[in-house]
This record gives C-alpha cells, sequence and structure tokens, in this order.
C-alpha cells in the first residue's frame, strides 16, 4: 500500500510560502474554502481570499479583473466546476486575454470521486482545456510536486491550470524531487522495447507494469508528462523514436487527454503504435479508488497485457 498525502494540502502549502514572499498573490473560491484545505491560508491572509459563493463564472471573471490589476490570482474550486461551469469565462475573459490567472481544479479522475459520484469525477477537465488557447496544463504526481507546481504556475506567464486529487493521493517521489515544467521527466530507463506514458496517480501502477515486463525480459522506459500543454513535443518524439511503441495511461477519458496528445505527437513526428489506457468513454460508477481503477481497465494487468500487445503490433509492423 503506497503512502498517501493531500495534493490539496500540497498544493495550499505552495500557495502560502508564494504568499509570504509576493503581496500579489490571491485566492478566489467558490464555495470551495473546505474542499481546498484553506482555511489556514484565510487566517493568515485574510485580505488576500475573495469568496463568491456557489457562483464559479463570477469567480473566473473576479480572477480576471484582479489579473488586469496586476495581482495573480489562483482561483481555487472542483476540477469539473473550474473547467465545465466557468469554460466560457476562461476561454473569453481569461484566455483570449492571456491574463495571468492561475486555476486549480481537485477531485481530478475517477480515483477522486469515491465518496461523491461521477458529478464530482472529474474526467474531461484535461480535454476541455486542451483546445483552449494560451493555457498551461500541469498534472503534479503527488503533494509535494502539487506544491512545487503551485509555486512555478506563478512564473508562468498566462493562464495555467493545476489538476490535483482527491486529498489521499500516493506519494511518488521523494519529497523535493524537482517539477520543471514544460519537461517530460524519464521516471525508469531500462531499455527501448517500449514507452510507458503517464501522469498523476497511474504512475504508481506504471512503475509496477514496468517490473512484470521486465520479469518478461522487456525493456521499458517510463515517463511522468505532468505539462500536458503545452507538450514537451520534442522529448517526447526522442522516446517515441527510441523506442518504436508506446503505451499512454491517465486517470481521464482517453478522448482529448494525454492518450491523444501523445498520439498526436507520433503522427506528426514519429509515427509508431500507441495504445491508450484511460477510461473509455463512458460514466464510470463510484467506489473504492484501486477497485474502481482496476474495473474501468485502468490496472497493472491492462498495462502489462496493453504493452505486449503493442510490443506485437511493432514486431508485426517491422
Amino acid at each position: 500500500m503506497n503512502k498517501t498525502e493531500s495534493t490539496r494540502v500540497g498544493f495550499m502549502q505552495g500557495l502560502d510560502a508564494l504568499a509570504e514572499k509576493d503581496s500579489r498573490i490571491m485566492l478566489v473560491c467558490a464555495d470551495s474554502l473546505l474542499a481546498m484545505r484553506a482555511t489556514d491560508f484565510v487566517d493568515k491572509y485574510p485580505d488576500r481570499y475573495v469568496e463568491v459563493g456557489i457562483a464559479e463564472q463570477n469567480a473566473a471573471a473576479t480572477a480576471a479583473g484582479l489579473a488586469i490589476e496586476g495581482l495573480i490570482p489562483y482561483f481555487a474550486t472542483y476540477a469539473g466546476f473550474v473547467t465545465m461551469r466557468a469554460c466560457e469565462q476562461i476561454r473569453t475573459f481569461i484566455a483570449y486575454p492571456n491574463l495571468n490567472v492561475k486555476m486549480a481544479g481537485v477531485n481530478g479522475g475517477i480515483a477522486a470521486g469515491e465518496r461523491e459520484g461521477v458529478t464530482h469525477q472529474f474526467f474531461e477537465d484535461i480535454g476541455i482545456l486542451r483546445t483552449i488557447a494560451n493555457v498551461t496544463i500541469l498534472v503534479p504526481a503527488d503533494a509535494d510536486q502539487s506544491r512545487q507546481a503551485a509555486i512555478a504556475a506563478a512564473s508562468i506567464p498566462g493562464p495555467v491550470y493545476i489538476r490535483l486529487g482527491s486529498g489521499r493521493d500516493p506519494v511518488i517521489f521523494e519529497k523535493d524531487t524537482p517539477f520543471i515544467p514544460g519537461k517530460i521527466n524519464i521516471i525508469q530507463q531500462k531499455g527501448s522495447d517500449i514507452a510507458l506514458f503517464g501522469n498523476g496517480i497511474l504512475l504508481t501502477r506504471l512503475l509496477a507494469a514496468a517490473e512484470l515486463l521486465a520479469a518478461k525480459g522487456i525493456g521499458v522506459t517510463v515517463v511522468e508528462v505532468h505539462t500536458v500543454k503545452p507538450l514537451d513535443t520534442e522529448g517526447v518524439t526522442r522516446i517515441l523514436s527510441e523506442c518504436g511503441a508506446a503505451v499512454t495511461a491517465e486517470d481521464h477519458n482517453i478522448i482529448g487527454g494525454l492518450g491523444s496528445a501523445i498520439m498526436e505527437a507520433s503522427a506528426e513526428n514519429a509515427p509508431v503504435p500507441v495504445a491508450r489506457i484511460g477510461l473509455r468513454d463512458c460514466f464510470p460508477g463510484s467506489g473504492n479508488p484501486d477497485e474502481l481503477l482496476d474495473k474501468y481497465h485502468m490496472g497493472v494487468k491492462d498495462i502489462v497485457d496493453t504493452a505486449m500487445a503493442t510490443i506485437a503490433r511493432k514486431n508485426n509492423k517491422s
């Protein structure tokens, strides 16, 4: 059982560290103070907090106004409420004028919504924002990476979206492992029979699958893609060219997310067999996160079987 920590708490730790050094940092919530684990921040910086109630469109517009005045607002609530309820406002009033608004969405993925079900499981958020110009999309892997992502976002010009989890998120990296926006992170490189690309909660499963594949004599390169947009196309293309086959894994709909991004990069720069692990264009049930991921074919065995089938496609092609 992996140790768990809260990506929400990690994010707020990063925001607190930023606020200590920069008086421009603001937090905008839409009745999401508790969900964001932000009470300590508000107690410490009451003048840096704007609460609009259950009115996400107003929250996005408020954040836009703060940015126009030279502040750096972080608009934070549930991932789907950011990207769906306030989608038009993000597109027209934040992204179009390329304002310096940062957004954080919790309960990203199906594994994060075991308490509330499909209304609070958000597996379309990355796909939605990938279609909107000027938006940087970050998917930090665990709590400490989320802390670093919150800090890094302030230095990225324009709109940034940070995807966070349930609050009980696996610890994947050692503390203070560098988080470098815009670049892929090669976690493990033990051969080049196939590349496994992933992010977020599924990284633990990719690493477990890599061990099983290694036991079969398969050389695997495991790559974290925490910056989905702009994609590190150069880095991804290099790995695709070296391995000649790839599997992507994400707690998101397979349409529009990481898998689509990797396939686009492959089609345009390094045509090789690529297969996607993720929610297969359906609405899931709710339940225990690990059981839920297994049920919807995001298990370690699914990754191994898909990797073997994709290698066979590569070999047949050659």
